[in-house]
């Protein structure tokens, strides 16, 4: 039994050898066997590596063959560009070489010359040193005096064609100034449709018969007294047939006592209580007549939102007349033509149309007022309007002030339009002459006068004097002097302005 299982473990480890050498066999077999196949594996990839070896050096000689010939090329690219610029620097350096010597020649010629040249400067400065003596000798002045004499006939001769010149540049802008001006006024003209009327307030009464006079005066004239005294208007009665003369400054006064006669007249009851109560309706008729009258003035010129005092005194002109022209239809004439002008010339329509309708405004007043109109009439504007354009031009259009915008000058041409237009005016030719006449007669009877000119309807005189007998303080004596004299020997409406000119001329000829 122990033989037994020493013999079956002896056999476990024989079988336990073999099996192990067996297994070692095995082992080494397959490991000899894979080495096989990693060899050849090995071998083929180290000849394909060879391959593609010899394909990158082939390749990469071929791109160094490549890379050294550009960069050859490019050497001598680069050496040729280097060669042609040192050649042109060459060249350069041998040009500024030739022009230094020629500056260095020029530069000593030019010092030769300056030298020259300062010796003549001396000699002409010494030779005329001695011509200044020699004429200083002659002339007996010295050099600074002759200069200072030869400035002064310069700057006179300079000053003279400078004034030959503003002058003439002047008379080229008034000549063309004065065509464009008519050229205006004609087409403005054209465009007024103004009726040729010279109007006259009426200053008379006519009565169904003579007897009519005595009941007028009443016994112990208390009828006229109490007319008088209610119209304030004097009533002359004379021994005109079926006429009774009314007489006062005042237009509107006149108009309230014609209308309240002419009612006492129809009514036949002629007592002062009756006269009080026909002058009062008569006045409250006129009054609503002039409201009316300005109202329709303001909308017939265009001009609205005139304050109602304003419109009120406007319409007073309705009974105003200048020179037989009725002051209210002269107003909106003015204003149509100040708006037609403004128009034309680019200035403020609305401006010159409301100067022009109440540019006359100081006439409905001027009896009570003393003073121009213009200016009469612009402290009435001033209180009611706040256009103190309006009000300058209001004052301005007679030049009672200075002239200081363009639509006080268009309000004063317009004026002179319609003041001056055929018919307008009562006036006769043969009365407007001889009464220029006068004035220009009046001015020639004084000493040193040479020419007169009445001008603007008589409103202003010029007078020519003569220089060499009239100096500038003289002139404004003599302008004052003819001024009283006008107004000692003369009537005329409003004012008249005296303007004396003293005017030296140089005359000489180019032979």
């Amino acid at each position: 039994m122990p033989s037994l299982l020493i013999g079956l473990a002896i056999g476990l480890v024989i079988g336990a050898v073999v099996g192990a050498i067996v297994a070692l066999v095995v082992k080494r077999w397959r490991s000899k066997h894979g080495i096989s196949q990693a060899e050849d594996k090995s071998d083929s990839i180290l000849a394909r590596a060879k391959e593609e070896q010899k394909a990158i050096l082939l390749q990469a000689k071929e791109e160094a063959v490549n890379i050294k010939a550009a960069a050859g090329a490019e050497y001598r690219e680069q050496r040729s560009e280097q060669q042609r610029l040192e050649k042109r620097l060459t060249q350069k350096e041998e040009n500024l070489e030739r022009k230094l010597d020629a500056l260095e020649r020029r530069e000593h010629n030019i010092t030769a010359k300056e030298k020259e040249r300062e010796k003549l400067l001396a000699e002409a400065q010494e030779i005329k040193s001695k011509q200044l003596q020699q004429l200083e000798l002659v002339a007996g002045m010295t050099s600074a005096e002759a200069k200072d004499l030869l400035l002064v006939r310069i700057d006179a001769e300079i000053r003279d064609e400078a004034s030959q010149r503003v002058r003439r540049m002047e008379a080229a802008a008034k000549e063309e100034a004065d065509k464009k001006a008519r050229q205006i006024l004609a087409q403005v003209m054209q465009r007024c449709t103004a009726e040729i009327v010279a109007e006259i307030t009426v200053s008379t009464v006519t009565l169904p018969n003579d007897e009519m006079k005595g009941r007028l005066i009443g016994r112990e004239g208390r009828n006229i007294r109490a007319l008088e005294h209610a119209t304030g208007v004097e009533l002359i009665v004379d021994d005109t047939p079926e006429v009774v003369t009314l007489s006062c400054f005042d237009p509107v006064r006149r108009e309230i006592a014609r209308i309240a006669l002419n009612k006492l007249i129809l009514d036949g009851r002629i007592h002062p209580t009756r006269i009080e109560e026909m002058t009062q309706k008569a006045k409250n008729e006129v009054e609503a007549t002039m409201r009316s009258a300005g109202e329709e003035a303001a909308l017939q010129a265009g001009v609205p939102a005139l304050h109602p005092e304003l419109i009120k005194v406007l319409g007073r002109l309705k009974y105003r007349t200048s020179y037989g022209q009725n002051v209210l239809k002269h107003s909106i004439e003015v204003s149509i033509l100040a708006g037609m002008i403004a128009t034309e010339i680019g200035a403020k329509v609305d401006l010159a149309k409301r100067a022009g309708l109440l540019h006359d405004l100081g006439k409905a007043l001027d009896f009570e007022i003393e003073g121009p109109h213009a200016l009469i009439g612009a402290d009435v504007v001033k209180q009611w309007d706040k256009s103190p354009e309006v009000v300058r031009a209001v004052a301005e259009h007679h030049e009672d002030q200075e002239i200081s915008s363009v639509e006080s000058f268009i309000v004063a041409t317009a004026d002179a339009l319609s003041g001056a237009r055929p018919g307008a005016r009562r006036e006769s030719l043969e009365q407007y002459l001889k009464r220029l006449e006068t004035l220009e007669a009046v001015a020639r009877g004084f000493p040193g006068v040479e020419k007169t000119f009445a001008v603007q309807a008589g409103r202003e005189m010029r007078i020519m004097v003569k220089p060499d007998e009239i100096d500038d303080l003289q002139a404004m004596r003599l302008a004052r002097d003819i001024a009283r004299k006008i107004e000692e020997s003369l009537n005329y409406p409003g004012q008249v302005k005296v303007t004396v000119i003293r005017e030296t001329r140089a005359v000489d000829y180019a032979k």
